[in-house]
């Protein structure tokens, strides 16, 4: 079972992660150390030739890593990102962005992370990124 649900990601979106949503990411599920998040298509997301920006996808991809890490560690708000690499596979279609993340290894100071994106509806990636968390010391 999650240590985390759905609603209270969420929340933490809605309250904390206020670039995230601006731009109308949210949750659509999370499991025992997996996460899929879903960014409506905007017009404004595109760049230069008509395709979403990199950095779109990679916030994105973070805020997926941050929610599949805290599906196993609960809301742990000072897990950072210490590491992001991410490569760009398809062009986007203009739909939803989906981003599909799953914890490899969960240590004691680290998580290390991966995430697919996909645009809705289809099955080929457009991007597929690792990343590692730094988990803060637990204190009583």
């Amino acid at each position: 079972m999650p240590a985390i649900t759905v609603e209270e990601f969420n929340t933490i979106i809605r309250e904390e992660l206020p670039w995230g949503n601006e731009i109308g990411m949210l949750a659509d599920t999370i499991g025992d150390g997996t996460a899929t998040l879903r960014l409506p298509f905007g017009s404004n997301f595109l760049r230069p030739g008509g395709t979403v920006a990199g950095p779109i996808m990679m916030g994105l991809a973070d805020a997926c890593m941050y929610a599949a890490a805290l599906s196993r560690l609960g809301p742990v708000k000072l897990a950072v990102t210490t590491s992001l690499n991410i490569n760009f596979l398809h062009r986007p279609v203009p739909a939803d962005l989906l981003a599909e993340g799953r914890v490899l290894k969960l240590g004691k100071r680290l998580a290390v992370m991966d995430v697919t994106i996909h645009s809705d509806g289809h099955d080929e990636p457009v991007a597929h990124a690792t990343g590692t968390y730094s988990i803060p010391p637990y204190k009583d």
